[in-house]
């Protein structure tokens, strides 16, 4: 269709970015923010039950100091802004140090004085509102100084933070790709193509993925790192179709069967792959943390559409454009080889590989596997304050909050009992729960004759810390006089990293599972995608050694522009970027097994295919890698810590997996193995009717 309606399918394409466009303001708003923690769980109901019983939630903290010039003191300017924030609109409860009864909100030293309050709506909205209120709590008290922390602040800081930082990622890495294509192809039309097509699919994914978020919650930050995911896809994809046609026209045929090959083979593996990347997001699904599913979700819409736009938009461009897909070329007088003649490095390459396939394959292994031993010591939290550089105001103002004042809330423990105890019972429940190591104080929060009791645990732990979670099971293993749910960050923490972990065997499960049939369907074998599984594991391994290493243990973090070390790795996007990784693995599998199937096929034995289908697209692994890398790496630039792990993961996945796992040990496992990559019992192709490739027509 694309070709026999080129002009249709480019008009169409035009119109429908114009619409993408239009829709986009609008469709920002509806992006919801958060779901960093997972929704059922106890500490979530525990809040919903404290705030039922008169303890909202913190979602703002002011940290507010004395003016020296006037004399007046931090505990005055306080209570000048508590009386001054319930005013304000969206405002459910404030409440501060200024008050005895309060005064674990008081510095240590006297010197400073928390206001807390507690706001209405959505995540979005709380947002809006405690930029709202900041503003307004300087405004009130000029001389004093106002530190703001807490959820909905940290939360509007870092998304706006994310989305300025991706989208100048997105801007510096579109010309990088521009260059590198155009080295890569030799031609200015044929350069540009990639990057066009992959900003067609961007753009028009953004609405598409509005209109799903009006039925389940799809964050602004999960679009904007799959968007920056997506625009690398979309760039490969239409790299692959382009370098096939260019091979075939370069081989002697016609225009339009040079086409018709590219799409046929180039383009079966463009689905396919399309298809492996969304099992591979599809699958973490089934880990129950909001912003997981937003991930995935986000991923699996930009790769649909990143295919299906590659597929239809390329040919059709290729029709319109004709031979200036190969002119204007810069750079022809220093090219040693014409595209689609093979590449000679890799060719000599494979050679020796598949001649010392034990050597070969052992040294990569063993380098590989150095790389990954980090990976035994990961550490999974949630992103906090500390995501953001240390210089940042929220960043220094949550640390200041955390180590001045005994009652900082990110450090309280809710206790609610469900039912009202009897007296004596409920203060020697408070004794025990005192007694818990970790633990500084118990007070009753709220209470009444009937009905239940929130009892405030104020602690030494950092949500998230190696003790948190040994904190949190001590205290619910306290004998309480009634049923009982407890709560607080560290709470919330603990339980989401339980979630996940439960969840990811099934994860796994699934995305095993469905990769193989996939593969065997590709490869027509039961070996080939055993072992494609394999090696994917291997390279995935590696890379999530170096993410260890680099953002866990700070190893060379002043490489990337420094940042604060937490000893942790956000679970939601330690988890997107091992599905991208081992996306593009298998991306890359695809591709590659593609078209060493077609070398078999057409006669030549394990060896002779396997060494000429790395010398075909060894090169064009390696730039579509690169360009995987430059449009991820420039994430790095950002200041956000979480994002730069992102970027670096999956731009060291693509470059490793092209290069060592695609260049030497695919190729050394394939001639290991020899012919028997390409079995499948006879009962099973008769059944499924499908063919060794030998056998294939």
């Amino acid at each position: 269709m694309s070709v026999a309606r080129a002009r249709l399918v480019v008009l169409g394409a035009v119109l429908v970015v114009a619409c993408a466009a239009w829709l986009i303001p609008a469709s920002v708003a509806a992006f919801g923010r958060d779901g960093r923690v997972v929704e059922s769980s106890e500490a979530v109901r525990a809040r919903h039950a404290a705030k039922r019983a008169g303890v909202p939630p913190v979602d703002l903290v002011l940290r507010v100091t004395g003016d020296g010039r006037t004399g007046r003191s931090a505990a005055r300017a306080a209570q000048i802004v508590s009386a001054a924030l319930p005013r304000e609109s969206g405002v459910r409860a404030v409440w501060s140090g200024a008050t005895r009864e309060q005064s674990a909100l008081r510095s240590r030293d006297g010197a400073a004085v928390l206001v807390l309050a507690s706001l209405n709506g959505s995540v979005h909205e709380r947002e809006k509102t405690a930029d709202r209120l900041v503003t307004r709590a300087r405004a009130v008290v000029p001389a004093s100084t106002v530190q703001a922390s807490g959820l909905s602040w940290t939360l509007e800081r870092v998304d706006s933070r994310i989305e300025d930082d991706l989208l100048r990622a997105e801007l510096l890495a579109a010309p990088v790709v521009f260059v590198l294509l155009l080295i890569t192809y030799g031609s200015f039309v044929s350069a540009l193509m990639p990057v066009l097509v992959a900003g067609v699919a961007v753009l028009c994914t953004i609405p598409l993925l509005s209109g799903m978020a009006r039925l389940v919650h799809v964050s602004a930050f999960a679009v904007n790192a799959a968007l920056a995911i997506g625009f690398g896809l979309a760039v490969d994809y239409t790299l692959f179709l382009l370098a096939r046609y260019r091979e075939e026209l370069a081989g002697g045929l016609a225009r339009a069967e040079a086409l018709a090959v590219a799409v046929r083979t180039s383009g079966r593996s463009v689905a396919f792959s399309a298809a492996a990347v969304t099992v591979c997001l599809a699958a973490v699904t089934v880990v129950p943390v909001p912003l997981v599913r937003a991930l995935a979700l986000a991923g699996v819409t930009v790769t649909l559409l990143s295919a299906t736009v590659a597929l239809l938009l390329t040919p059709a461009c290729v029709v319109l454009l004709g031979p200036l897909c190969e002119r204007g070329d810069p750079f022809h007088r220093w090219r040693r080889t014409k595209l689609g003649q093979g590449s000679p490095f890799w060719r000599r390459t494979a050679r020796v590989v598949t001649r010392r396939w034990a050597v070969a394959g052992g040294v990569v292994v063993v380098l590989l596997g150095m790389m990954a031993w980090p990976f035994t010591h990961a550490r999974l939290g949630i992103m906090d304050h500390r995501v953001m550089p240390a210089s940042s105001p929220v960043a220094s103002a949550g640390e200041r909050v955390r180590a001045e004042f005994a009652g900082a809330p990110e450090q309280l423990v809710t206790v609610v009992l469900s039912q009202a105890a009897p007296a004596e019972r409920l203060a020697g429940y408070q004794q025990a729960l005192a007694a818990v190591p970790g633990v500084t104080g118990v007070r009753v929060a709220a209470g009444a004759p009937g009905a239940g009791t929130v009892l405030a645990a104020t602690t030494t732990v950092r949500a998230g810390s190696s003790g948190a979670a040994d904190l949190v099971k001590a205290i619910r293993a306290v004998p309480a006089p009634g049923p009982v749910m407890v709560g607080g960050r560290a709470a919330e923490v603990e339980d989401t990293l339980a979630a996940a972990k439960r969840a990811l065997p099934w994860a796994l499960a699934l995305l095993s599972v469905g990769l193989a049939l996939l593969l065997a369907l590709f490869t027509r074998s039961v070996v080939a995608p055993l072992k494609a599984l394999v090696v994917a594991v291997v390279s995935l391994g590696a890379s999530l050694g170096a993410v260890v290493a680099v953002f866990q243990d700070g190893t060379a973090r002043r490489a990337l522009g420094g940042f604060t070390v937490t000893g942790t790795l956000d679970v939601s996007l330690l988890l997107f970027t091992l599905a991208i990784a081992l996306a593009l693995s298998v991306d890359y599998e695809v591709f590659l097994l593609g078209r060493i199937r077609e070398e078999y096929q057409r006669g030549a034995d394990n060896r002779a295919a396997v060494v000429e289908g790395i010398a075909r697209t060894g090169r064009l692994m390696t730039s579509a890698a690169l360009a995987v890398a430059v449009s991820t790496s420039a994430m790095v630039t950002s200041s956000v810590s979480v994002i730069k792990m992102i970027g670096a993961g999956v731009a060291l996945a693509a470059l490793v997996d092209a290069v060592l796992v695609r260049g030497v040990l695919v190729p050394a496992v394939m001639a290991a193995l020899g012919p028997a990559n390409w079995w499948l019992p006879a009962a099973a192709r008769r059944r499924t009717g499908l063919a060794a490739p030998q056998e294939a027509a």
